[in-house]
């Protein structure tokens, strides 16, 4: 069993965030932190996105602290841009990330305070761990009656093999979910289907001009209630709205994105409304967003009777040795940044490392 300070559990956005500022805390590798993630290469969740996601689409992305990502080309994919990108961060930096690690559980070791950590590479004792794993291996796919009749396919936004498969040329296919990726697979989709449809639970707001600062406090302190609550998380983008842009403008007049309500059954060729309206379909597409991946934490007893993990700053309420980076307000790749240099000060002043090396530039990081 490898001994650590600090087991720090995915490399996304979160996991090399807090990675950094362990490292620019005086957290050596080796002994004092290893990073353990799940994913085959590096660039998280990123490495996974569709072909058609390029880099000038992205939604949002925030460079890494303390090195930025500059020259990429927006027409390149996404997922090698910022696989390549978290690459040269990870050696920038030095950081000891270890993969491919799946982490089984998170357990009391029972002695001295430590924590023990079950991998399938073996274990280690840490006295924190941060949780970095988000949300992408646990697809959400809600249960509508009559599912598994249903003979045509089903794919999820974690599977969205880009739109010229054959799941969507000439077919007809319902989207279903009011998120980022829902209305850009429909815009994709909808260019060589043959006839789509947009399905969501709730009306989209759209959003017009600039997100600006005061707003996105907002949005963040709304979902930091739920977790203060003890609450699952909704993500941050749920309470901002859709971004309007020409494309989505355009789509609304050629008919494209008109929203219909959810749909209460599915037949074994299509969907069916409330009132006995029917749509025949070839595909449904479910972008309905993902869930937190923390079963590995389930031996810690963290969730309150409301299904979530109550939460003071990154601080898991019940077990304050436990950190959730990337989790509700930090969900964002700027909340994440953030997240990651205030798990890393509640850590040192948990273990007591106050007195341990000053914080080093940048350069100093990088050169250790």
């Amino acid at each position: 069993m490898d001994e650590v300070e600090v087991v720090v559990v995915g490399a996304g956005q979160a996991g090399l965030s807090a990675a950094y500022h362990l490292r620019r805390s005086g957290f050596e590798p080796g002994g004092g932190f290893v990073v353990l993630d799940h994913a085959p290469a590096p660039g998280g969740a990123w490495q996974f996105r569709w072909p058609t996601l390029t880099y000038g689409r992205v939604h949002g992305m925030h460079a890494l602290p303390g090195m930025e990502l500059t020259g990429a080309d927006p027409g390149r994919s996404s997922a090698e841009v910022i696989g390549e990108y978290f690459a040269r961060y990870e050696r920038r930096f030095e950081l000891p990330v270890r993969r491919p690690v799946d982490v089984r559980e998170v357990r009391d070791a029972g002695a001295e305070g430590r924590l023990l950590v079950r991998t399938s590479a073996g274990d280690w004792s840490a006295r924190a761990v941060i949780n970095a794993t988000g949300t992408w291996e646990r697809p959400f796919w809600p249960r509508i009656r009559g599912q598994e009749l249903f003979r045509g396919r089903q794919l999820h936004t974690a599977g969205y093999p880009g739109p010229r498969d054959d799941a969507f040329v000439g077919r007809r296919v319902v989207v279903i979910g009011g998120g980022t990726s829902a209305v850009q697979h429909l815009l994709e989709v909808a260019r060589v289907a043959e006839e789509t449809v947009w399905v969501t639970r709730r009306p989209p707001v759209f959003r017009e001009g600039p997100f600006d600062e005061e707003q996105g406090r907002a949005a963040v302190s709304l979902v930091e209630e739920r977790v203060r609550e003890g609450l699952p998380p909704r993500s941050v983008v749920s309470v901002t709205g859709l971004p309007m842009t020409e494309e989505m403008r355009r789509a609304r007049a050629d008919g494209v994105l008109v929203r219909r309500p959810m749909f209460t059954r599915i037949t074994e060729d299509g969907v069916e409304w409330p009132d006995g309206s029917r749509f025949r379909a070839d595909t449904l597409l479910w972008a309905t967003g993902f869930r937190p991946v923390i079963d590995h934490l389930a031996p810690l007893r963290l969730r309150e009777p409301g299904g979530g993990i109550r939460m003071e700053g990154t601080r898991s309420v019940r077990d304050p040795r436990i950190h959730l980076v990337g989790y509700g307000p930090s969900a964002s790749t700027i909340g994440a940044n953030r997240a990651g240099r205030a798990a890393v000060r509640d850590i040192r002043a948990l273990l007591g490392t106050s007195g341990a090396p000053a914080e080093r530039g940048v350069e100093g990081a990088a050169a250790a």
